[in-house]
């Protein structure tokens, strides 16, 4: 049987990183101005994660004309891509992707 991988969950949540209040639309996966985010997903939505580890922005790269950010978690080490959003910190997107932070 064939499951559905992606669960819409419309949350906020505070940052654990810079404690910034964040609404969520469902589509929400990392703080829009730290650009930090947690480790609680198997599969996006799905909140499946025993980890709760806080995950890093490592790298910022484009793709088909889009941002994508590499979280490194810092609790067990899971890499994972995030699509960045247009209402995403832009400075701290180029001081990820220029190596500045």
């Amino acid at each position: 049987m064939l499951t559905k991988k992606f669960r819409r969950q419309i949350e906020d949540f505070v940052c654990g990183h810079c404690g910034q209040r964040v609404k969520g639309n469902g589509y929400t996966n990392h703080c829009p101005d730290c650009l930090w985010s947690r480790h609680v997903d198997v599969n996006p939505g799905d909140r499946a994660a025993k980890c709760g580890g806080l995950m890093e922005p490592l790298e910022i790269y484009q793709k088909h004309g889009e941002f994508y950010i590499l979280h490194l978690c810092q609790k067990c080490g899971r890499k994972k891509t995030n699509r960045a959003k247009k209402n995403d910190n832009l400075d701290q997107i180029i001081k990820i992707s220029s190596g500045m932070i």
